[in-house]
């Protein structure tokens, strides 16, 4: 039976939900190049989104990854955490890392929900009471990464009850290989992945 987008996607109980769409990730600060410029293709479409997300009236929530100066109450339990302590670009509240992208950008509707542990933008966050405090029933996430935050975020939601679309063209990943196995053994098996124009449309009417 085929998917009734716009039913899935009404505004009233939609959130678009970004994923560390940030200068520090994906922009021109970032800490992890190679992430960034896989990802640079999908920052159009998640401008897209989010400037028809407010048009229409869908909520906008970016999620960020911080870390004190002095890593305080950080996660150091994995190896991807022992590299970016590392890294001399810090990713501190304040900082230009911390920003939105320009292009993406945060209007005056938009919602901010930062983390400073862990791998997933909504396990030991605001995130989740936010949403249920607005009324979401359905995700469309999007940003970085496939490999780990971004997948978070879409079991987290889904163990929540939460609906999760992911527009296939603004996620990212690396090696691309490896994003087209976890969206055909992985995400497609508890998301529904469509496109960006696809979510557009719906939101359009």
């Amino acid at each position: 039976m085929p998917i009734d987008l716009a039913a899935l996607l009404a505004p009233a109980h939609t959130a678009l939900v970004t994923q560390e769409c940030q200068r520090g990730v994906i922009g021109d600060r970032s800490v992890l190049p190679e992430i960034a410029r896989a990802a640079a293709p999908i920052v159009p479409q998640v401008a897209q989104l989010a400037e028809t997300a407010r048009r229409v009236g869908v909520r906008v929530v970016h999620c960020t990854a911080l870390r004190r100066a002095d890593g305080l109450g950080s996660s150091s339990n994995a190896r991807l955490f022992a590299a970016t302590r590392k890294s001399p670009v810090p990713m501190v509240p304040g900082s230009p890392q911390a920003e939105v992208l320009p292009e993406i950008g945060v209007a005056e509707s938009d919602l901010v929900v930062p983390r400073f542990h862990g791998l997933s933008p909504m396990h030991g966050t605001e995130l989740d009471p936010i949403l249920r405090n607005l009324g979401v029933r359905t995700i469309v996430a999007v940003g970085v990464s496939v490999n780990l935050a971004l997948t978070n975020l879409v079991f987290d939601a889904v163990n929540a009850g939460y609906q999760v679309v992911v527009p296939r063209d603004a996620v990212a990943g690396l090696p691309p290989a490896y994003v087209e196995a976890v969206f055909e053994h992985t995400l497609g098996l508890v998301a529904t992945i469509t496109a960006t124009a696809d979510v557009v449309a719906a939101w359009n009417g």
